[in-house]
């Protein structure tokens, strides 16, 4: 990750920062609360009207290709070539140009360091999601809540939601800040945050029930005093669930596993 300050040139006022994520080659961008219409970046003042202050990652990065050589430039070539690059680069380029454009006097910094606000705001990321039946999910943030989401309040998502393979795409996107949806949908995690009803555990109450209460073949033959052909005529005799089928093995839950013992 790479961060930098989007300070403005006359009086060296940051606005906000730019979060780069290399793998992804994602940018987010985090604007500061004092902004309003007047002083937050021409491409964003649509949010900060709104009181939204951390940008998407397609409107963030929208913001970085005003201010980059675009790459179907006709001598592109030439300029990498003078720059010492072997291939296109978004953040590379950034960086040469010191963010600056000539539709405003801002440019960028490079900081090691993030402001309060924005480490605030964070506490508020996701760090994991568990889709549930019936069209919902279950959020952990980054300050240990965890919330149960109604996906069917998320009009971007409402259409896809009877269609299991598009559902099966979900997963958490860079740093936390939104959940994504076949890595082209995205819900961002402060929605989520918003609408989500509390639930009253931590993720860790989560992984200790997955760490005490779940059991593989070898471990439910231990408990059951019997054969894996013992194990798995009770599974065929629907004795004994499978929480998830493995061609390694199966793996069952402690609590299916005990009551076969009664």
């Amino acid at each position: 990750m790479k961060t930098y300050e989007i300070i403005e040139c006359e009086n060296k006022e940051t606005l906000g920062i730019l979060i780069y994520y290399k793998k992804t080659k994602c940018f987010i961008i985090e604007l500061n609360e004092q902004l309003d219409e007047w002083t937050a970046p021409l491409l964003l003042t649509g949010y900060v009207k709104k009181k939204i202050y951390t940008i998407p990652r397609d409107i963030s990065k929208a913001w970085v290709k005003e201010r980059i050589i675009p790459k179907n430039r006709q001598n592109i070539g030439d300029i990498l070539s003078h720059h010492h690059l072997k291939e296109y680069d978004e953040i590379k380029m950034l960086e040469l140009s010191d963010g600056k454009c000539s539709q405003d006097n801002l440019y960028i910094k490079k900081t090691e360091s993030l402001p309060d606000y924005v480490l605030e705001r964070m506490k508020k990321n996701l760090v994991d999601v568990l889709l549930l039946d019936n069209c919902s999910a279950l959020a952990f943030f980054a300050d240990d809540t965890v919330k149960k989401v109604d996906l069917k309040a998320f009009s971007q998502i409402s259409d896809y939601l009877n269609n299991q393979a598009f559902i099966d795409t979900a997963q958490v996107g860079c740093g936390g800040y939104y959940l994504t949806f076949n890595d082209s949908i995205d819900i961002p995690s402060s929605l989520l945050y918003e609408k989500g009803l509390d639930i009253p555990l931590k993720r860790q109450d989560f992984i200790t029930f997955l760490q005490k209460n779940i059991l593989d073949t070898t471990g439910s033959c231990n408990l059951l005093n019997c054969t894996r052909q013992n194990l798995s005529y009770m599974v065929k005799q629907n004795q004994l669930p499978v929480a998830k089928a493995n061609v390694n093995g199966n793996l069952y839950i402690k609590g299916d596993v005990v009551r076969n013992m009664w």
